[in-house]
């Protein structure tokens, strides 16, 4: 028996039988997969398996609080630290890819999916381990307090909003066409995550130099939840955020400011996480100092 398709022509037409067409199909998903670049594929791997170590560290510091037994640091310094392990393979993987001529549809994809986990997942749940919150919503399995469930929420407001962000900002991208840009609109993730992964090392390297008493420590676990709120609703705004690489690092310079970049870098490294904390923090300020300054600053200069 012959089973004809609905568009088959009773005339002795060359329609297409269901064996040929699915044929057809694969031979084009062939042509259309392209080989996958190695070295910016393994660069952006190891940033996603940074930040499933970051939370996989995170998640060790309830049950250890002390430090691990291969490091001296903490299981929340390691996991920060992940955090910008990471954030050097996101910057290396996309600029290997330009050099190489390896940019593709498939590796943009694997990117933002990687800086889900380490700049999205990863500090939200590093800020809720630092503020030693418990399991919310479940009295009877401990004390349901307010500001457990309060974390946890903003926790899945920034969440959110990274991957808001991200999704954004990979639309904007393909809008723009351009191989080289000198802002971002809104705080970009990685600034983001950098942002509480310098504060937790900053806490946590405040915390070895001796034990705090009770206050300092509700303090700090109610500024990070706060200062994560701030940095989720920084991603998804419209502020403007310089790019620094492109912008400071990518042309040239003279010799004698390049001494002094040096210099201050090496000198940074004395007070390594003080440095860190404030770079981060100066640069997640940046976007609305830059935005009061045009709102107020120009129509003062203007009416004078």
């Amino acid at each position: 028996m012959t089973y004809r398709l609905p568009h088959d022509r009773p005339n002795g037409g060359t329609a297409q039988g269901p064996q040929e067409e699915v044929h057809e199909e694969s031979s084009r998903r062939r042509v259309v997969m392209r080989p996958i670049a190695v070295l910016p594929t393994m660069l952006t791997l190891g940033n996603l398996l940074c930040g499933f170590g970051s939370v996989f560290f995170a998640s060790r510091a309830m049950q250890s609080p002390e430090p691990l037994r291969f490091t001296p640091l903490s299981p929340l310094t390691f996991s920060a630290m992940l955090i910008f392990v990471g954030m050097i393979l996101d910057g290396l993987d996309g600029r290997i890819a330009r050099l190489t001529g390896n940019i593709s549809d498939l590796g943009e994809q694997l990117d933002s999916m990687a800086d889900m986990v380490t700049f999205g997942v990863a500090p939200a749940f590093l800020a809720v381990q630092l503020a030693g919150v418990e399991a919310p919503f479940m009295p009877i399995v401990v004390e349901d307090q307010l500001f457990d469930r309060f974390a946890v929420v903003v926790a899945c407001i920034y969440v959110a909003c990274a991957a808001l962000r991200l999704a954004r900002f990979n639309i904007e991208r393909a809008r723009e066409q351009k191989s080289k840009h000198t802002s971002f609109v809104g705080l970009p993730s990685p600034a983001a995550a950098g942002t509480v992964a310098s504060l937790v090392l900053l806490h946590q390297h405040f915390l070895a130099d001796g034990s705090p008493t009770d206050w300092p420590s509700h303090l700090a676990a109610i500024g990070m939840v706060l200062i994560m709120l701030l940095a989720a609703f920084g991603m998804v705004s419209r502020l403007r955020y310089v790019h620094v690489a492109n912008r400071y690092l990518g042309g040239g310079a003279r010799f004698g400011t390049v001494t002094k970049l040096v210099m201050l870098a090496l000198l940074m490294l004395v007070w390594l996480q003080e440095a860190m904390a404030a770079g981060f923090a100066l640069y997640a300020l940046s976007g609305p100092g830059q935005w009061l300054w045009q709102r107020f600053g120009v129509q003062r200069a203007k009416n004078e």
